[in-house]
C-alpha cells in the first residue's frame, strides 16, 4: 500500500486576506441587497393615507363658531382655510387669519403637523388652529 501524503502549506497572510475580502464581499451582497430592494408594503400604505375630498372641523371663539376646511387627495394636504370667516370675527381677532396662513404654509411644506412652529405673537390661536387641523386630517385617514 502506497499512500502519497500531500503537505498543504498556507500562509497566515494569505488566510487574513481571504477572510477579509470574504467578509467585504458579503456586506457588498447586503448592501446592494438592502438598496435596490423594494420597499416595504408600510412605506406604500403611507403614500396613500387619506380618502380625497374636503374635511372641516369647528372652532369656537367667544360664541361665534369658525370651520377650519381642510382640502386633501390621497397623500397631500392641498388647502387649508376657514370656510366662514366673516369682518365681523376677523375684525374681533385681527390674528386668526395671519396665523392659519402661516401654519398652513408650514404644512404646506411638510405635509405633516409635525414640527410646526408657533407665532410669538400668537401661540395659544396657533394651538387652537393645528388642534382643528388635526381633527379634520383624522376624519380624512383611512384606515
Amino acid at each position: 500500500m502506497s499512500t502519497k501524503t500531500k503537505i498543504v502549506v498556507l500562509h497566515m497572510k494569505e488566510i487574513i486576506y481571504t477572510a477579509v475580502f470574504a467578509t467585504l464581499a458579503v456586506v457588498l451582497i447586503l448592501l446592494l441587497l438592502f438598496m435596490f430592494l423594494p420597499k416595504n408594503k408600510e412605506t406604500k400604505t403611507n403614500e396613500e393615507k387619506y380618502m380625497p375630498g374636503v374635511y372641516t372641523s369647528t372652532v369656537t371663539l367667544n360664541n361665534t363658531a369658525l370651520e377650519v376646511e381642510v382640502t386633501v387627495d390621497e397623500s397631500h394636504i392641498n388647502s387649508i382655510r376657514f370656510s366662514n370667516l366673516d369682518e365681523t370675527v376677523a375684525a374681533m381677532y385681527p390674528l386668526i387669519q395671519p396665523a392659519i396662513e402661516d401654519i398652513a404654509e408650514q404644512v404646506y411644506d411638510h405635509q405633516s403637523l409635525e414640527d410646526i412652529q408657533y407665532s410669538e405673537d400668537n401661540p395659544y390661536t396657533s394651538q387652537i388652529i393645528i388642534d382643528a387641523i388635526e381633527e379634520a386630517l383624522k376624519k380624512a385617514e383611512t384606515l
